[in-house]
């Protein structure tokens, strides 16, 4: 079976489950495990990820008002694949293709492929993507067993964090400034916390940071998406001055950087290690993608 991979969690699942050998192409974003970032790449993005926050945001804007794509296909090269299947997304058309591109393209393909779309939205729903992957490509029972590990590990976390609950506030971007949702709520309560600036299944939603003041955090979690700790820490020293008043006003005890690129942005397997690191911020101990901000001076 030859399968290409439109968005980096669909990615992480298929190794995940053992299959990384009928991988034929990924997404541009795709490099975990290591080894995918040698294999043929069918998308790409106009956006330079390096500007700054505020600019990737106009930039987006700007394409969507125009009418085209953030992320795009190379319809040539997916033909030159000839995958079984495709894994789509129907979450957010600016992180990866959307499922009715995909479908478009499939349709007008010489050996039309399968497409499996992705549509979890909660911690249970990527679960049960994972289920719906691996009986996609005949491992029912690697996905049973791949997704009992994770459930496995999220019980145990969630033993540990028994206790008081700590109020958490979790950022995804920063310029303008975005709070968190989708699964990110239910990382939080297996880590032993409240999200009160979500619900599990919610949309992240726009805000500011007199609204983050007002929700009276324990602590922040700064989780940008698609990018790591560095690039956080670089964004926050940028915007010291706001966050500093925030802070000095009594709005959270600390600031933790999270890296939102491996552990919470991407739907898959790693969500469960993203769980774990924000259960080690709430005890205050830095782990390897996850570390105390303190502003500068």
């Amino acid at each position: 079976m030859r399968v290409v991979t439109l968005l980096p969690s669909a990615t992480e699942i298929v190794a995940a489950l053992g299959a990384g050998a009928s991988l034929a192409g990924v997404s541009h974003e795709c490099d975990y495990p290591d080894w995918v970032r040698r294999l043929p790449r069918v998308t790409g993005t106009p956006v330079d990820p390096s500007l700054p926050g505020a600019a990737i945001d106009a930039e987006v804007r700007r394409l969507r008002e125009f009418g085209r794509a953030v992320v795009t296909v190379d319809a040539e090269a997916l033909e030159s694949l000839s995958p079984d299947v495709i894994i789509a997304q129907d979450l957010c058309e600016v992180c990866a293709v959307a499922d009715g591109a995909v479908h478009r393209l499939a349709a007008v393909m010489t050996r039309a492929p399968e497409i499996l779309t992705l549509r979890g939205r909660t911690l249970d729903g990527v679960l049960e993507d994972i289920r719906r992957t691996a009986r996609s490509l005949g491992l029912a029972r690697q996905g049973e067993a791949l997704v009992d590990a994770l459930r496995e590990r999220l019980q145990r976390l969630r033993q540990q964090a028994a206790g008081a609950r700590r109020r958490v506030l979790c950022i995804e971007w920063l310029e303008p400034l975005y709070l968190a949702g989708h699964w990110v709520p239910d990382l939080i309560a297996a880590a032993g916390g409240t999200d009160i600036g979500a619900r599990s299944g919610d949309h992240s939603k726009v805000t500011d940071w007199e609204a983050v003041a007002a929700l009276q955090p324990d602590l922040i979690v700064v989780m940008l998406c698609g990018f790591g700790v560095e690039r956080a820490r670089a964004e926050l020293d940028r915007l010291d001055g706001p966050l500093a008043s925030c802070l000095w006003r009594g709005c959270a005890d600390s600031v933790w950087l999270l890296d939102g690129n491996a552990y919470t942005s991407r739907a898959g397997p790693r969500l469960v290690d993203g769980a774990e690191r924000l259960h080690s911020a709430m005890a205050g101990r830095d782990m390897p993608g996850l570390e105390r901000w303190r502003p500068q001076g």
